[in-house]
């Protein structure tokens, strides 16, 4: 188990290090390639990963096969379909790597074991759901009904790592709108200095 998963499974302070140490025999490793999936929506959803270094997005597709994402998430977040997870059902989205990556994963029947067997695990799990509602809130406010200039803006002071990290396309297509636009609004906000 690598130590950025102890680090982080010691700093929720949920867990003894003696439930962790038998936590982490459940989380299996796996690299996975640029490109590659996860969860590929329309699949049941196996899996809950950690993401020990790398990047994936996840998104839907719209009749047409464009991309819809709705997040990225990056080193040291858990990541899968939650609720489809839970319910064990066909996932709503698909989640891809877009930079070479290892996640720690867990089966559900592994995820259901460990949650009789160490019921902390129950807060950990509450936390992380709690950080996925709160991204969405944030998405949400931040990024509905804004100009694009704004919108981009916000990564700019808030989430600089989707500059540092993610291609142009799949940005514009996160903050829904256009490629063009996105590159409108960089030019403006760095002609201008309007930061």
């Amino acid at each position: 188990m690598t130590d950025v998963f102890e680090n982080y499974l010691s700093s929720t302070g949920e867990l003894s290090a003696e439930e962790s140490n038998f936590s982490a025999q459940f989380f299996k490793p796996v690299h996975i390639k640029k490109n590659d999936f996860f969860i590929r929506e329309n699949e049941i959803c196996r899996y809950i990963g950690f993401i020990s270094s790398g990047a994936v997005k996840a998104y839907a597709t719209d009749k047409d096969g464009k991309e819809n994402i709705t997040c990225f998430k990056f080193e040291n977040e858990f990541v899968t379909s939650f609720s489809e997870f839970v319910a064990q059902e066909k996932s709503r989205r698909s989640i891809r790597a877009i930079e070479d990556c290892t996640i720690y994963r867990i089966s559900y029947p592994d995820y259901q074991h460990l949650l009789h067997q160490v019921t902390a695990w129950n807060s950990v799990i509450k936390s992380v759901m709690e950080h996925e509602y709160n991204q969405k809130e944030r998405y949400l406010l931040n990024y509905n009904n804004k100009s694009v200039v704004d919108k981009y803006r916000h990564v700019l002071s808030h989430e600089p790592i989707l500059v540092q990290r993610i291609t142009t396309q799949d940005l514009a297509s996160y903050l829904s709108i256009t490629q063009r636009s996105l590159t409108r609004a960089k030019g403006q906000i760095h002609k201008s200095n309007i930061l």
